[in-house]
C-alpha cells in the first residue's frame, strides 16, 4: 500500500485487529499487509512461556517471568491479557500508545476476547475486522491442507470455529476471504478510509487554519 497525500497532515495511528477462526487466512493476510505497508507494525506481546526454536526475544514475543507479568497486569500496563494452556500472554500499553502518537498503525492478531479488552481500553483508536471463510467445506479443506494438525485437532478447530464466528457482529468490518488478493485489497481500503477519519487527523485543525488565513 502506498502512502497517500493525506499522510502530509499529521495523524494519530490506529489499532487494527484481525480476528478469524483458525484456517480462514488471518495470518496470511496479516503478513501481506505488513509487507505492503511500512506504516503498519505488528504488536509484540509479552508471554510467560519459553521461547520455541527460532523465536527471537523482542521480535516474536517479549519473554518474561510470571512475576514480571503479574506486575505489569496489576499496574494496569497491559491493554489485554489472557491465559492459554497455563501460559500468560498480554499486550504492553506503553509501546502501543507511543506508536499511535507517532502516527504508526499497530496490527493485532488476537481473538474476540482480546478484542473486547482492547475496546474497553482504547475503543476510539480501534478498527476491528473479522475474517470469514467462504464456506465450512473450504475451511475444513484449508485446515487439512496445512498438514499441521491431526484429524482430531482439525475436528476440534472446526467445532471451535462456530463459537468464534458467532462474535462477528462485534466487529466494525467483516471480510469473506474467498480470494486472497481481493481480501487484501479490501483490508487496504478499510485502512485508507479509517486513516482519513477526522478525529485521527491531529494536524487537520492547524492545516485548516493556515488554509483559511490565506483566503
Amino acid at each position: 500500500m502506498k502512502n497517500d497525500a493525506m499522510n502530509d497532515i499529521p495523524r494519530r495511528g490506529l489499532l487494527l485487529v484481525l480476528s478469524s477462526p483458525s484456517g480462514a487466512g488471518k495470518t496470511t493476510l496479516s503478513r501481506r499487509l505488513l509487507a505492503a505497508d511500512p506504516n503498519v507494525i505488528m504488536s509484540v506481546s509479552v508471554t510467560t512461556r519459553a521461547p520455541r526454536p527460532g523465536e527471537v526475544d523482542g521480535k516474536d514475543y517479549h519473554f518474561i517471568s510470571q512475576e514480571e507479568f503479574a506486575r505489569l497486569r496489576d499496574r494496569g500496563e497491559l491493554l489485554e491479557y489472557a491465559e492459554v494452556f497455563g501460559n500468560f500472554y498480554g499486550t504492553p500499553r506503553r509501546a502501543v500508545v507511543e506508536a499511535l502518537q507517532a502516527g504508526r498503525d499497530v496490527l493485532f492478531d488476537i481473538d474476540w476476547q482480546g478484542t473486547q479488552q482492547l475496546a474497553q481500553a482504547m475503543e476510539e483508536d480501534l478498527v476491528r475486522i473479522f475474517i470469514l471463510p467462504p464456506s465450512a467445506e473450504e475451511l475444513r479443506d484449508r485446515l487439512i491442507g496445512r498438514a499441521q494438525d491431526s484429524a482430531s485437532t482439525v475436528a476440534k478447530r472446526m467445532a471451535r470455529a462456530a463459537d468464534e464466528i458467532s462474535h462477528w457482529p462485534e466487529y466494525d468490518y467483516v471480510i469473506v476471504n474467498d480470494h486472497l488478493d481481493v481480501a487484501s485489497a479490501e483490508i487496504e481500503a478499510i485502512i485508507r478510509a479509517e486513516r482519513l477519519r477526522r478525529r485521527r487527523r491531529t494536524g487537520l485543525t492547524q492545516f485548516v487554519r493556515r488554509l483559511t488565513k490565506n483566503l
